[in-house]
């Protein structure tokens, strides 16, 4: 007599297409499985390029800054340097303007006063070119921003605050004052 032990169901199953089909569909395929892992490695090399390409940016942005800021330095130097040498210029035109006083009524000195003057007009085209204007003054209605009033003279003869005289030449660099005029100013009588 055969012993038959507990009925396994599964032993005598046999493995068809069907069984195959049935199972594959129940488990995840090797296709689908990559591809949310080539999603996520796709998401982070995005996240990477956006943290490199900000970062690039910003490097941009303050390398440009930098670089504005080095000129503008650079600018203001050689504007320093040149306010500089015409203040001390301005002490040698007064030196040319005071000579030139004191030769226009000596007569017989006529080739001194035109070498003076040679080297006068020298002088004040090198200090022109160099950005030195003068502060136009006599005529003029006085401006506390381009002059300085060390006189005040009541007159009918002017209109108030009008300058009467320059008593020493002022001088500016573009808007920068770098001597204010020394003016006698109308005041009303």
């Amino acid at each position: 007599m055969k012993h038959k032990h507990g009925h396994n169901p599964f032993k005598n199953e046999e493995i068809t297409e069907e069984t195959k089909d049935s199972v594959q569909e129940n488990t995840p395929s090797d296709s689908e499985q990559p591809e949310a892992s080539e999603n996520s490695d796709f998401d982070k090399l995005k996240e990477d390029f956006d943290n490199l390409n900000n970062q690039y940016l910003r490097l941009a942005a303050d390398f440009d800054n930098y670089r504005k800021r080095q000129e503008a330095e650079r600018e203001n130097l050689l504007k320093f340097g040149t306010e500089n040498a015409l203040k001390k210029m301005i002490e040698v035109l007064d030196n040319f303007e005071r000579g030139k006083k004191s030769l226009e009524n000596i007569e017989d000195c006529q080739k001194v006063k035109e070498s003076f003057d040679l080297v006068h007009k020298q002088v004040i085209e090198a200090l022109n070119k160099l950005g030195m204007e003068e502060i136009k003054a006599e005529g003029e209605e006085f401006d506390p921003n381009f002059h300085e009033a060390v006189m005040r003279t009541p007159t009918d003869e002017y209109p108030e605050n009008t300058i009467i005289s320059e008593l020493q030449k002022g001088y500016k660099m573009g808007d920068k004052v770098l001597r204010p005029t020394l003016v006698n100013v109308a005041t009303a009588s």
